[in-house]
C-alpha cells in the first residue's frame, strides 16, 4: 500500500474512532468497512482485533468511573465466550450472508427503539447473556459486533458515562480473545507492525476528541445518535450487499 494510501487509511480510522466514542459502542462498526477497502477480509478481522485492544484501553482510561460491572461481567463473559468461537469459525463459515442477517434485525430493532424511545428493556440475566453472546459471536466471525452490544445497553437506559465505560470493558475482554487467535492464525502480518504506533495514536486521540464532543450532548441525544448510527452502518452495509 503506497504512502498516500496509509495516510488515507490513518485519517479514516481518526474519524473512526471518534464517532465510535460518541455513538458509545466502539469504532469496529465504521472502521471494519473502512479497513475493507485497503485490506482482504482476513487482515481486516486481525487489524480490527489489535487496533480495538488499544481504543478500548483508551476508553477504560477516559471513563473509568462509569463501569457498571454487573452488566459488564454477565454480559461480558458470554460475549467472549462465543468470540472465540466465532474467531475460530472464520476458516469454514462465509460470514457476508451471517453479517447481512444481523444488519437487517438490528435496522428493524433499531426503528423500534427509536419509535419507543422511553421504552425500556428490563436487566434480566437472559437479556444480557443473549446480548452478550449475539455480540461476540458476530465479532469473532465478521469483525463487528459493537452494534448489537449497543442495541442492548440502548436499551437498557443507560447513562452515556456507563454506557461508553462498560462496553469498553466489555470490549477488550472480546478483542483480546479473537487478536490471539486471528495473529495466530496469520491474519495480522508482520509488515502491519509499522501501524502499530499509529493505531494507538489514534485510540487516545480519538478517544479524548470523542469525550470532549460528549460534554456537549444530552442523554437524549446520545442515546438517539446509537441508533441512529446502527441504522445508517447497517442500512448502508445492506445496501452495499443488494447493490
Amino acid at each position: 500500500m503506497s504512502t498516500e494510501n496509509y495516510s488515507l487509511f490513518i485519517f479514516l480510522a481518526l474519524v473512526s474512532e471518534i464517532i465510535g466514542t460518541v455513538s458509545g459502542f466502539g469504532s469496529s462498526i465504521l472502521f471494519v468497512p473502512v479497513a475493507s477497502l485497503f485490506f482482504d477480509f482476513k487482515t481486516v478481522l486481525g487489524i480490527t482485533a489489535v487496533f480495538h485492544v488499544f481504543s478500548n484501553l483508551s476508553k477504560i482510561a477516559l471513563f473509568r468511573n462509569g463501569i457498571d460491572r454487573k452488566v459488564a461481567i454477565r454480559l461480558g463473559i458470554p460475549a467472549v465466550v462465543f468470540v472465540i468461537i466465532g474467531a475460530m469459525l472464520t476458516t469454514i463459515i462465509p460470514a457476508e450472508e451471517l453479517t447481512i442477517l444481523m444488519d437487517v434485525i438490528l435496522v428493524l430493532l433499531a426503528i423500534y427503539l427509536m419509535a419507543n424511545f422511553n421504552t425500556t428493556v428490563k436487566q434480566t440475566n437472559q437479556n444480557l447473556y443473549a446480548g452478550g453472546a449475539a455480540s461476540g459471536f458476530l465479532a469473532g466471525i465478521a469483525g463487528t459486533g459493537g452494534a448489537i452490544r449497543g442495541i442492548t445497553l440502548a436499551a437498557f437506559g443507560l447513562t452515556k458515562e456507563i454506557f461508553i465505560a462498560t462496553s469498553a470493558l466489555i470490549d477488550l475482554g472480546v478483542d483480546s480473545s479473537r487478536a490471539i487467535i486471528y495473529v495466530s492464525n496469520g491474519y495480522f502480518k508482520a509488515s502491519l507492525v509499522i501501524l502499530i504506533p499509529f493505531l494507538i495514536g489514534i485510540s487516545i486521540a480519538g478517544t479524548w476528541l470523542g469525550k470532549i464532543i460528549l460534554n456537549y450532548t444530552s442523554e437524549k441525544v446520545f442515546r438517539y445518535l446509537v441508533l441512529a448510527v446502527v441504522i445508517i452502518t447497517s442500512g448502508f452495509q445492506l445496501i452495499k450487499y443488494f447493490s
